[in-house]
């Protein structure tokens, strides 16, 4: 792997989004909050001490969920660190924990309800008292993911973070349901067969990776890693990870070089985001909000800092990472997030002994860079074109809801939306793996340099968001950003790399944005290669669309090949579509 060139996170100020509400008391020292599949309504509160607690509707069960005070104890940063539910639990009964024994080790065991029966899966012995993760979770792939440090001291004075061959320092990807009291390597982690490398690791470069969970609704997986003396970092990896990522430690702390002005850089991830000792000293990671009650929320990734109490969300906006902070919870010591089977999240704060549930507001959340062209995805609006906003709080449940009839309704499931307070026509709402959207009509007789945008769900209005307003800006639709929607003529079908456009050809495509044209301003250029254009303007049956007919040129070369729309010498991002020989 090459270096990954990521652009860090830019910090934004913001009135306070979220608010703790105390749900539970005289929790000592709280490390987990976790849910088991099938049991709305029940939280599992784990205790460094070594209790594991069952919070159901509201209250404490009188008998532990778990007691193993007599294989651990709270000291510093070792005890009982982290709990795990695979999801066969309903009908198993297993569980897995992650703690230090009495002689410091990390033991990763299994038990079943109710029983006191261990069975001890991992132990892996640690050279000092500190930096030894805790967290362990099952992801999307059914396997158990455990969070290793570095093994501890400072600096990482043994160098477990790049020793491939240590299991500390890692993200460890484990099969330990296929075959329950056994440890089986996966086949598909990176370094199953490698000398020197454990089979088990499936990241490497970390120094204290505390807490990480995976995006229920995307399967993409957080690690928020603690840092040395300045800087605490969270790296993201993708759910299409193979995985194999080096964050670095210790050649780096954070994107910076650890100890050196200089450091080799090559096939390092860097983080996406990082923040120093200005705001704090000891990050505590958390979850991508996927819940209800604050729907301007989800899709932001929560965490927070142990020593200043600071909370954050982090998210996409355009091709940027945005760090804002959502509440400065002076005074607590946040020491681990949870998140029930609805979604909605709770935090521990080892200061009071209380887990609190994060409450915010029921309006939808957007962003300028959001505010894009439904067809090219640019920022920016055209007034009577297509845009789509990218937001938070649209729908709750996966869908997509398209508007039933033309005209285009101004109201769609109790969505709306304004420019520079003028109704917009909504086309369709939908959520998909997480991603939730409006797309609509700019107002036709919309003006000026910049627009206001609010969008309004249930009644609840987001803050007005200011966008430019653009004369033009030509894009081709395409099937997936790339592949570019084009129709044969006359046979009406769809082009694809099986049945590609042949030179002499007419055909059609889709555009968007094109302003106010005429056929003589429309160009279409295919291969570098000019294209007759018989036809620019609306189709009918279709709205803020335009139709672009054009033949193929003999001189076409063929392959995939760049196709190009301009308009008064304003080009369309290109996209591909094959072209073949002529047709016998």
């Amino acid at each position: 792997m090459g270096l990954h060139h990521i652009i860090l996170a830019i910090t934004t100020l913001s009135a306070q989004e979220i608010r703790l509400a105390p749900i539970a008391t005289s929790v000592d020292a709280p490390t987990d909050i976790q849910h088991a599949p099938g049991q709305p309504g029940v939280l599992y509160l784990v205790q460094q001490n070594g209790l594991i607690r069952i919070l159901r509707n509201g209250a404490i069960d009188p008998a532990p969920f778990l007691d193993i005070r007599s294989k651990t104890r709270a000291d510093g940063e070792r005890g009982l660190l982290g709990l795990a539910f695979p999801p066969s639990f309903p009908q198993s009964g297993r569980f897995y924990v992650n703690y230090t024994n009495l002689t410091g080790a990390t033991i990763i065991a299994m038990y079943s309800a109710g029983s006191p029966t261990e069975t001890i899966l991992l132990q892996i012995p640690q050279p000092f008292a500190n930096h030894n993760g805790g967290q362990l979770r099952f992801g999307p792939d059914g396997y158990l993911y455990i969070g290793m440090g570095d093994g501890g001291s400072a600096g990482d004075p043994q160098s477990n973070g790049q020793n491939r061959n240590a299991l500390l320092g890692k993200m460890l990807r484990v099969d330990v349901e296929s075959e329950p009291g056994r440890v089986l390597v996966p086949p598909t982690n990176p370094f199953p067969n490698t000398n020197g490398t454990r089979p088990e690791v499936w990241a490497l470069g970390l120094r204290n990776p505390w807490r990480f969970s995976f995006d229920r609704a995307t399967g993409d997986l957080w690690i928020a890693d603690v840092g040395q003396n300045a800087y605490e970092e969270i790296n993201f990896q993708p759910a299409s990870s193979k995985g194999g990522e080096n964050y670095g430690w210790n050649l780096m702390e954070g994107a910076h070089c650890f100890r050196t002005a200089t450091c080799n850089t090559q096939g390092l991830t860097l983080p996406v985001a990082e923040y120093g000792r200005n705001d704090g000293c000891s990050i505590t990671g958390g979850f991508v909000y996927r819940g209800r009650s604050a729907p301007g929320l989800r899709g932001s990734y929560i965490y927070a800092d142990y020593c200043s109490g600071r909370i954050w969300g982090l998210e996409r906006s355009g091709t940027q990472w945005v760090n804002r902070l959502l509440l400065l919870a002076a005074g607590r010591n946040i020491t681990t997030f949870g998140e029930d089977e609805t979604g909605e999240l709770y935090v521990g704060d080892a200061s009071s002994d209380t887990i609190f549930r994060i409450e915010g507001s029921l309006a939808p959340r957007f962003s300028a860079p959001n505010v894009v062209n439904s067809a090219s995805y640019a920022p920016g609006i055209v007034p009577g074109a297509l845009a789509t906003i990218f937001a938070s709080g649209v729908l709750n449940d996966e869908a997509v809801i398209s508007a039933p009839s033309l005209p285009l309704p101004t109201d769609l499931r109790n969505v709306s939306l304004t420019v520079n307070g003028t109704p917009a026509g909504i086309l369709a709402l939908a959520n998909q793996r997480g991603v939730e959207l409006v797309n609509f009509q700019v107002p036709p007789q919309t003006t000026g340099p910049n627009a206001d945008i609010v969008l309004t769900r249930e009644g609840n209005r987001s803050s007005p968001v200011t966008v430019p307003i653009l004369a033009r800006q030509p894009a081709i639709f395409t099937t997936n950003g790339t592949d570019a929607i084009v129709v044969q003529l006359p046979e009406y079908a769809l082009v694809t790399t099986s049945q590609p456009l042949r030179r002499g050809d007419f055909a059609y495509l889709y555009a968007n944005a094109l302003g106010t044209t005429e056929n003589t301003e429309t160009q279409i250029t295919l291969g570098g290669v000019a294209c007759p254009v018989q036809f620019a303007g609306p189709p009918p049956g279709l709205i803020a669309v335009y139709q672009v007919n054009f033949q193929v040129p003999q001189n076409t070369p063929s392959g995939t090949q760049e196709l190009i729309l301009r308009i008064a010498n304003t080009a369309s991002p290109a996209v591909k579509i094959p072209v073949s020989e002529p047709r016998p």
